[in-house]
């Protein structure tokens, strides 16, 4: 599988078999996942929820089953991925935005929660720290930032053992080394992860009071902030 010239493209290939190649290749995917509701105050009722990258609909479909009543609005670049969620999603009340999440509009105090699983890794460092102040000024007063991804940078010191280990977990699902190969590809060209030191230290800068760490085994995170 080679990558396709652009995300959108890349991500409407990747569509076919997402939730099974994610399981198949990120190291502790459904608990990272699952930390967007298990993470949560037991008192929080969030009515209106936003999903930056939020490809074929899992991170909201963990949210929907707690959260039946939210209007959810779903911010994904690739049309098969949007796709795939009016299909899913039709009995409830969704915006959807094909679009980069990049060249969002957000509005200003509108959300109760913003979500980004796996997403913000394709943003640069001046994105990233320009995403977060915008995820902020675009939640209301006591609303939650709810993030998981990578953390780790390409030249932390670090990498080439993750990479190591990385790789024997995906051959071990996916032995032919195919998937291995189209992961790489893809990473080498699109992905730009951060260490979690840095981005604690830009999610704070933004405006964020309370920064705390869901789930974390090595360098794979989901943390949370609140406003």
């Amino acid at each position: 599988m080679k990558t396709e010239k652009n995300i959108a493209l890349e991500f409407n290939e990747f569509s076919k078999n997402y939730t099974n190649d994610m399981i198949g290749c990120v190291p502790h995917y459904m608990s990272l996942i699952s930390g967007f509701v298990n993470s949560l105050p037991e008192n929080f009722k969030p009515q209106s929820i936003l999903d930056l990258g939020s490809g074929n609909g899992n991170v909201t479909a963990q949210l929907i089953s707690f959260f039946p009543n939210a209007i959810y609005t779903l911010v994904d670049a690739s049309s098969e991925m949007i796709n795939l969620c009016r299909n899913h999603f039709n009995e409830y009340t969704i915006i959807y935005e094909n679009k980069y999440f990049k060249d969002f509009s957000f509005n200003k105090e509108s959300y109760d929660l913003v979500v980004a699983g796996f997403s913000i890794h394709h943003c640069d460092e001046n994105e990233k720290q320009a995403m977060f102040g915008n995820i902020y000024n675009s939640l209301k007063k006591g609303g939650i930032f709810s993030y998981c991804d990578l953390m780790i940078s390409k030249t932390n010191p670090d990498h080439k053992r993750l990479m190591q280990q990385w790789k024997e977990f995906v051959r071990i699902n996916f032995p032919d080394g195919e998937k291995w190969n189209w992961l790489m590809e893809h990473y080498q060209t699109f992905d730009k992860p951060t260490d979690y030191p840095l981005q604690k230290d830009w999610i704070s800068n933004a405006g964020f009071s309370t920064i705390e760490i869901g789930f974390r085994e090595e360098y794979w995170v989901h943390l949370q902030a609140m406003k």
